[in-house]
């Protein structure tokens, strides 16, 4: 991982300010920056004025925010990022990451109706299911709202299972789209190189990162 150096010193120090300075001027010389700022129980994590927006506007490329209880990653994002690009920070740890929004997104969507909020959406992408409390005169897949075990199901035979295995590729950050030979060679070399390196165990996943001088 990436070598950390943490400033520390009493409350007002200057700390912040001085974070600020040498972010920009990292920046001046071409690295890329990210921070860490630790707050206490019950902070505002990031309002303008706060020293995690300071850090952003200096010029970090993303910084977590870290009470006792919880951590906050913010990370600027231009007007047109994709929710695909959003879920990427998750990075692939995740067995689903479900959204709440994105009518204009094109991944699948399940619409959550109710009778007494007005009737279903129109011309959704992509719509594979219904949550309602009400019968719909519809082709489309209906669950209950009340009984959330079938959607369970659906979901986890219809997107968690298929991707029990899996192999990602990001070059340059951009993802790769695999067919099945590249995946099979990948595996096989990566997992014949893990198994042979002392102390490893049995591997059940596996991440490699790559950083190259231009």
């Amino acid at each position: 991982m990436p070598a950390i150096v943490a400033f520390v010193g009493l409350s007002n120090s200057g700390k912040t300010t001085l974070i600020e300075k040498l972010i920009r001027e990292l920046n001046s010389r071409g690295y890329h920056v990210a921070t860490i700022k630790h707050a206490g129980h019950g902070t505002s994590l990031d309002e303008p004025g706060k020293d995690s927006f300071r850090h952003i506007q200096a010029g970090s490329e993303a910084t977590i925010v870290f009470s006792e209880d919880r951590a906050l990653l913010i990370k600027p994002v231009t007007p047109n990022v994709s929710l695909e690009e959003i879920a990427r920070l998750f990075g692939e740890d995740p067995d689903i990451i479900i959204a709440e929004g994105f009518k204009q997104s094109d991944v699948p969507k399940i619409e959550v109706h109710r009778k007494e909020i007005g009737p279903p959406l129109k011309d959704l992408k992509k719509l594979i299911a219904i949550a309602t409390d009400e019968p719909l005169e519809t082709k489309t897949r209906q669950f209950s709202l009340e009984d959330v075990k079938p959607l369970a199901d659906f979901i986890e035979t219809g997107f968690i299972a298929p991707q029990s295995e899996r192999i990602s590729l990001y070059i340059n950050e951009t993802p790769i789209t695999l067919t099945k030979f590249p995946k099979e060679i990948i595996t096989n070399i990566m997992m014949a190189l893990a198994a042979s390196l002392k102390g490893a165990g049995p591997v059940t996943s596996l991440k490699l990162f790559l950083k190259k001088r231009e």
